[in-house]
């Protein structure tokens, strides 16, 4: 079905769990303490582009914080198969420079499930974990060092400054997850929890992806995988903030017309044409799906290749994002303008008991945006 895209338009069907005047409870409960406890190791066709919502309230009454919660955890690495349902993890304590957040949503990335898989296991946290990077809610607790965060925010962010490097035993697939106030940012008020929780990582990959190449207004790129959670957001961060000349996009047959609403001047599909048989030449180009070898033949000489997955062919460059609540701050005035819109995978957002469809399908690599995991209890 071809989609035609507008700043207001919110693709049909709406989940009844998303109306605007849906509130989010926040659990009553015995007192917050730690606990030593180790975890036990046990749809829509259409695709919906969302430009603009009304927020949904947040409790403000007070509330006392449990001391144990629901959460999806893995006690060994390998396939979708070691993650287990458990009604009685630990609520993480809070640091000094923490806040303490109710997940209202939560997405899903590829990297979620090469940690899982256990493809970085030599830099990753203890197990068990509860997997999950990208995060939105509601703060109910803040740290003594917290500055500018307070109870009742409602925020979004990528919960591990480094992706690889230590990421958190205690991720968002969980009621509760706490976060470094510096990873953090108030969320769009034009956007909903479930908006909110598919950019963090992405957007940042996006943004700083393109900065490191030193993109700038007046250049040319070529975004491999557009219609992805990452590839999705460099075609609209390239074009309304960086202020690209030209922007071209590769994905299926099915997704062009996306790929124009998000602001390509020229779509590629690739089930029919080679990218790489191109005349043009770009400056940058941004590979999203692993095809390194292929992307530097349609770079400019002194241009360079951004590789996010597989093996890197000079001058393409790999790195790992870093999360950063400031890029988040200076981009909330494109999202709350509509100039840039986040894109929810059209088979989601997935309910927290299907946490396991979900990680399946994102390892299929034909999620079209964001997989958004929502409503969590």
């Amino acid at each position: 079905m071809e989609a035609v895209l507008n700043s207001t338009t919110t693709y049909l069907p709406t989940p009844r769990h998303l109306s605007s005047t849906h509130s989010y409870p926040l659990p009553f409960s015995l007192s917050f303490r730690e606990s030593r406890r180790k975890f036990s190791p046990k749809q829509a066709s259409v695709l919906r582009v969302f430009a603009s919502s009304q927020a949904a309230p947040a409790s403000s009454a007070a509330v006392t914080i449990p001391s144990q919660m629901k959460a999806w955890v893995y006690g060994d690495y390998g396939g979708v198969d070691v993650l287990k349902f458990d009604t009685a993890v630990s609520v993480p304590p809070v640091k000094e420079d923490q806040v303490l957040i109710k997940v209202v949503a939560a997405a899903l990335n590829p990297v979620d499930a090469k940690r899982r898989q256990g493809k970085f296991k030599a830099t990753d946290s203890p197990l068990p974990t509860v997997p999950g990077y990208d995060v939105a809610g509601v703060v109910v607790k803040v740290g003594s060092q917290v500055k500018e965060l307070k109870e009742g925010d409602e925020v979004y962010g990528d919960i591990n400054e480094k992706a690889l490097d230590g990421p958190k035993q205690f991720g968002s697939f969980a009621e509760y997850t706490a976060v470094e106030e510096k990873l953090l940012a108030l969320k769009p008020k034009n956007l909903d929890f479930v908006q909110a929780a598919g950019l963090p990582l992405a957007i940042e990959t996006a943004y700083e992806g393109l900065e490191r190449t030193g993109f700038s207004a007046g250049k040319s790129i070529l975004v491999l995988g557009g219609a992805g959670g990452v590839g999705s957001l460099v075609i609209q961060l390239a074009k309304q903030v960086f202020g690209a000349s030209r922007v071209a996009a590769t994905s299926s047959t099915a997704k062009l017309e996306l790929l124009k609403s998000l602001g390509a001047d020229l779509t590629i599909d690739y089930t029919k044409e080679n990218f790489e048989d191109l005349a043009e030449k770009f400056d940058v180009v941004y590979d999203a799906v692993g095809q390194c070898d292929k992307a530097v033949k349609v770079v400019k000489e002194g241009g360079s290749v951004v590789a996010l997955t597989g093996a890197v062919t000079p001058p393409g460059f790999r790195f790992v994002v870093t999360s950063n609540g400031e890029v988040l701050k200076k981009l909330n005035p494109y999202l709350e303008s509509g100039k840039v819109k986040p894109v929810v995978d059209p088979k989601g957002p997935f309910p927290f008991s299907q946490v396991v469809e979900a990680f399946s399908y994102v390892e299929t690599s034909r999620a079209t945006g964001k997989i958004v995991i929502h409503p969590i209890p």
